[in-house]
């Protein structure tokens, strides 16, 4: 599911963007996200389980980035070398879990959350959602990019809106009621 701080702050007026970078993640990564997964912003966006203590119900994040292939992968996003969030990119049409249950070809899949309540409402996660969104439609056959935020992360639905994505409408995942979301190539385009 796609992630997103509710709750939060604005950032100052004339502050500028961080500058980030997104690096492939690795295995040495497995520790930092491990500890993102028990910050509370991280657990508000990854369930609507008021009683959650851990996010993604305790993934095994050694194990999850031995087995990312292209179907499936993460990146780390960086500001002057530290690590400030996370990215899970991958084709739901293809990826082994079928996460996305029956959805068409030519679409890429993005979750993406801030690790440090710190980096939480300083552009870091517009700077992500951009490279990343620009990485996807550098690939000619992607038509769009689906997400997934929960239906009462309603600070998820403005963030992606104002990124392009368009609601779709609602669809639970297991237990997640969720707000899909669609970015086209077309939307992408005239932005």
């Amino acid at each position: 599911m796609s992630l997103y701080a509710p709750d939060r702050q604005a950032t100052p007026p004339g502050t500028p963007p961080p500058t980030l970078t997104l690096r492939p993640a690795t295995v040495a990564d497995a520790d930092t996200l491990a500890t993102w997964d028990r910050e509370p912003h991280v657990i508000a966006c990854s369930s609507d389980d008021a009683d959650a203590e851990v996010a993604f119900g305790g993934i095994e994040w050694a194990e999850e980035l031995t087995v990312s292939a292209y179907d499936s992968h993460y990146v780390i996003a960086e500001v002057e070398g530290e690590p400030v969030g996370v990215m899970q990119i991958c084709d739901p049409h293809t990826e082994p879990t079928h996460y996305w249950g029956e959805i068409e070809p030519n679409l890429r899949a993005i979750d993406i959350w801030i690790g440090p309540a710190h980096w939480l409402n300083r552009g870091v996660g517009t700077a992500m959602m951009s490279q990343m969104i620009d990485r996807c439609f550098a690939e000619p056959a992607v038509e769009a990019i689906v997400i997934d935020p929960l239906n009462s992360n309603v600070a998820a639905h403005r963030f992606y809106q104002r990124l392009g994505f368009r609601p779709e409408g609602r669809r639970m995942f297991d237990d997640d009621d969720c707000l899909i979301h669609r970015l086209t190539r077309s939307g992408w385009e005239a932005r």
